[in-house]
């Protein structure tokens, strides 16, 4: 598919809206947050007229008309145009059909987590389960009231995307605490000698120059991440 001419999200849900009627941005924004699209696409208003306006020259979205209410500052009415429809469909297509490379905090915190000592990362990520716990808590929760309201599943498909993906970290974060914890984990004696290593005095570079020295055999672990050779003693 023809590469995207925009990557924020938002200006998806402006299109989306406009498919079903011209609204002007405050409208927009009314309607997205009354259907609880704010959870799933971050929606900021200033945000909102910069994007609109992005859309206009691009030539998706298009004025229709200006109004005003009472005493109110005037608002300008817009309408989708035929190329903007044909960019939703598009986007809203490539966006389910296609699996993207998205970076996640954690992910890259874990990437850096020799940073801290292990005993540290088990109570951080024990934090971070409790966290979890509560949100899915939330999330069910929220799902219990849409039911009792009777709101037809097709309107909570993207609630069910969050239930599912919270539930999967948390089962993640448990299992890696634990296996940090109870010492299963590939590795973690290392990791902990080297936090010993370094509060005794000895950097990163000198365990790095010859890890086995340093760390004994865990100390072979290093040696593909660091592209060496166990050195001859």
């Amino acid at each position: 598919m023809a590469r995207r001419r925009f990557s924020n999200l938002l200006a998806l849900a402006v299109l989306s809206c406009l498919s079903e009627k011209p609204m002007h941005p405050y409208e927009i924004s009314q309607t997205l947050r009354f259907r609880g699209k704010d959870q799933s696409i971050k929606l900021n208003y200033g945000a909102l007229y910069s994007v609109v306006e992005a859309l206009v020259k691009a030539g998706f979205v298009a004025p229709r008309e200006t109004v005003r209410e009472g005493r109110r500052p005037e608002r300008t009415i817009y309408e989708i145009t035929d190329a903007g429809l044909e960019e939703c469909e598009s986007w809203l297509s490539e966006l389910v059909s296609t699996p993207t490379r998205e970076y996640h905090s954690l992910e890259a915190a874990l990437s850096m987590i020799a940073g801290l000592r292990p005993q540290v990362v088990v109570q951080l990520l024990n934090e971070r389960l409790l966290n979890l716990r509560r949100e899915l808590a939330s999330v069910e929760e929220s799902l219990r009231v849409s039911r009792e309201q009777q709101i037809p599943e097709l309107f909570l498909l993207e609630v069910h995307f969050r239930l599912a993906m919270l539930q999967a970290e948390r089962d993640h974060v448990a299992a890696l605490a634990s296996s940090i914890k109870g010492g299963s984990l590939q590795g973690v004696q290392a990791w902990d000698r080297m936090h010993d290593l370094q509060e005794q005095g000895v950097s990163i570079e000198e365990i790095f120059t010859d890890p086995l020295k340093h760390l004994g055999e865990d100390g072979a672990l290093l040696l593909p991440l660091l592209g060496g050779e166990p050195h001859d003693h």
